[in-house]
């Protein structure tokens, strides 16, 4: 004979029963976003991950002078452009917090690069450098008398330029973040230290830094991982050339799609995530406190 308890014996109520009506509306207005991450996030991931499943496209990269010369690229687009770009937004943070009416103006032609889409800013740059009739090459000449270099030829000096277009770009958003952050300390810290005889580098090495030192950290990881995927200062710039000499690996993919073959170019992009994983992982612990 089988026991019953009184739990057994009570029908459960339906789950719409047991919500109540904000849980409800929550789950109905979350539902839209749910389905819009699986789709157009969780799914394409997934599809890339199994397209790039085959040990062979590893090995195949291995052997691809091409992938080591985009592995190298891309850290040293990381070590100079992040740590360039940080140190300078520090810094002209302090400058443009200053109570000036012509800073206030300058703060908005400052911006502009980052406000502009990015297409038409690059393609800019790059008509300006072009050999034959760029704006530049036709300044040298009418100073000189002699032909500008082809700027985009040589890989070093191309590479230098896209890593200096990622950071004219992007400088003035981490400039406006770390401005926030200098706002948000009181201004009697600073009074008392100038009252003690404080120079403007005692004021920074004690009161600026260790203020915005979290907020500083934070944004150079999460400039690291937006900066790997940087598609656009390398490929509209230089189009990995000359002879895919520089390439990162967010554009190393675009080439071999070129070349139609999707297993290398979805394996070249699965090579990033040991750097991505990592940084978004120290990030959010770092959010979290």
């Amino acid at each position: 004979m089988t026991l019953r308890t009184p739990d057994d014996t009570v029908p459960r109520r339906p789950l719409s029963a047991r919500l109540s009506t904000p849980q409800v509306w929550g789950i109905v207005l979350l539902a839209p976003y749910m389905l819009v991450f699986l789709a157009f996030v969780v799914y394409p991931v997934c599809y890339g991950l199994w397209l790039a499943r085959h040990p062979a496209s590893y090995v195949a990269l291995y052997h691809d002078p091409i992938f080591a010369r985009a592995a190298i690229n891309t850290l040293i687009f990381l070590v100079i452009g992040i740590n360039f770009k940080m140190v300078v937004a520090l810094f002209l943070s302090g400058f443009f917090i200053q109570e000036r009416s012509w800073i206030k103006w300058l703060s908005v032609l400052f911006i502009l690069p980052w406000a502009v889409p990015s297409i038409p800013t690059i393609l800019s740059v790059r008509f300006m450098f072009n050999p034959e009739w760029g704006m530049v090459n036709q300044l040298i000449f009418k100073l000189t008398g002699e032909d500008g270099p082809n700027w985009l030829n040589d890989p070093t000096v191309a590479l230098t330029m896209a890593i200096g277009m990622h950071i004219w770009k992007s400088l003035p958003f981490w400039t406006l973040i770390l401005m926030t952050g200098r706002l948000a300390i009181p201004g009697d810290l600073f009074e008392a230290a100038a009252v003690d005889g404080a120079t403007w580098w005692q004021k920074f090495r004690f009161i600026t830094w260790p203020s915005v030192r979290t907020l500083y950290l934070t944004c150079t990881l999460l400039s690291m991982i937006w900066t790997l995927g940087d598609f656009n200062s390398v490929y509209l710039l230089t189009g990995g050339g000359p002879a895919d000499l520089t390439h990162v690996l967010s554009t190393l993919g675009i080439r071999y799609l070129r070349l139609d073959q999707l297993s290398l170019a979805m394996a070249s992009i699965v090579c990033a995530l040991p750097f991505v994983v990592p940084l978004m992982y120290f990030m959010m612990k770092r959010l979290s406190r």
